[in-house]
């Protein structure tokens, strides 16, 4: 079973677990869960007994589709399955092998307003023929509404508290509400600026700090409009962007596919533009957006991917889409200056960059011995705390070109 990484189940309580422990004491099952239905998944928040032995855990999560549930409520399955394995229907579901189910009690439980919210589920490996089913039947169902009643005030609360992060989203959205700080990309040889990265920045009272802000929107099916939203609020302050300096944006996989995006981007493209890969969506077509970025860099666009070293993801972004910039990961700037692996791997990533024709950009530098360090080891370009921290561009100077 898995679940979205979108969906996050919430504590049900210690009253639920009690119920699920006599439920499924009582009946003589191996396992007994509670659920709710959500974005067409049955997602689990509280077990009873061995639920590890057959794949089901809190916060996991299995397609409706294929469920007994959904047959369940359909009608064409009983809510007490004796024998699974024997059953016409049952027997030829997917779920039966994949859980080992040998029998099977299901009973919808209802939600304030009196909808089916989720499922309280009791299974065995093994057939238990002996099920009375009417005394059964009327014992679970009076169970599903004692839990009912505890598990309606968590669902609405988490339903609330999507609903604010939502409605705050929108609120960004309409009133333009982000700001921008800029940290500089410094040439390390002679402390000359060459790029500025552009941050989102938004009121510390809704969002406590970027991240969530765009996790919010990401939830609420409005990450692709926040992200395009940042890119506008950066390219507004171009005119005052240094002469000779690049400006770089952040954007997901998702948003750099979307053409609305991608047309504001081509508008300033000439401008000296950088578009750095952020791990806000996973890259789940990578010819799709290979051509989404080679018209990009047609037009003037650079290409960076950040992360390099922090795992097999930066890397294979780098494999699969060979970026113009490549950016060291902080884990392997932290403490260079002492570790002789860090420094070996960053060397090795100083070779590469060269050997594809990538500049590297050493991130998160904190303290003059990892800048000397980086420096001795051919590092080029670096940001950081120590070199300058995000804050409003200088008074302009120019015209850019």
């Amino acid at each position: 079973m898995t679940v979205s990484a979108a969906l996050k189940p919430w504590s049900a309580g210690a009253d639920v677990e009690r119920l699920l422990n006599l439920v499924r004491q009582h009946l003589g099952m191996e396992v007994a869960w509670i659920s709710t239905f959500t974005d067409g998944q049955q997602l689990v928040h509280a077990t009873s007994g061995d639920a590890a032995a057959i794949g089901v855990s809190r916060g996991s999560g299995v397609d409706l589709e294929g469920s007994f549930c959904t047959r369940v409520m359909s009608g064409s399955l009983p809510a007490i399955v004796t024998d699974a394995r024997r059953h016409p229907i049952a027997r030829d579901l997917p779920l039966t092998r994949q859980l080992e189910i040998g029998s099977y009690i299901g009973v919808p439980w209802q939600g304030r307003h009196g909808r089916t919210a989720g499922m309280l589920c009791c299974v065995s490996r093994y057939p238990r023929p002996q099920l009375d089913g009417l005394l059964t039947l009327q014992f679970i169902k009076f169970v599903a509404e004692l839990v009912s009643d505890h598990m309606d005030h968590p669902l609405m609360e988490q339903h609330r508290a999507e609903e604010r992060l939502a409605h705050q989203v929108r609120q960004v959205l309409q009133t333009r509400a982000v700001s921008m700080a800029f940290q500089p990309v410094i040439r390390l040889s002679d402390s000359a600026v060459v790029a500025y990265e552009a941050l989102a920045r938004f009121d510390p009272t809704d969002f406590a700090s970027p991240d969530k802000a765009f996790a919010a929107a990401s939830q609420s099916g409005l990450g692709i409009d926040l992200e395009h939203l940042a890119v506008q609020r950066a390219f507004e302050q171009l005119p005052r962007v240094p002469q000779g300096c690049w400006l770089g944006v952040n954007l997901s996989a998702e948003a750099l596919l979307c053409p609305r995006v991608q047309q504001t981007i081509r508008q300033v493209a000439d401008q000296r533009i950088g578009v750095e890969l952020t791990e806000h969506t996973q890259v789940t077509d990578y010819p799709q957006l290979s051509r989404a970025i080679r018209r990009l860099r047609e037009a003037g666009v650079q290409f960076s991917i950040d992360d390099a070293g922090a795992g097999f993801a930066s890397f294979n972004h780098i494999l699969q889409l060979q970026p113009d910039v490549i950016k060291l990961d902080i884990s392997l700037v932290r403490d260079v200056d002492s570790d002789q692996v860090r420094a070996a791997l960053a060397r090795s990533l100083v070779s590469f960059a060269a050997d594809i024709g990538a500049a590297l950009i050493a991130e998160g530098i904190e303290t003059r011995d990892e800048y000397d360090r980086l420096l001795d080891l051919g590092v080029r370009y670096g940001q950081g705390f120590f070199l300058a921290r995000p804050a409003g561009l200088p008074p302009s100077s120019g015209s850019r070109p």
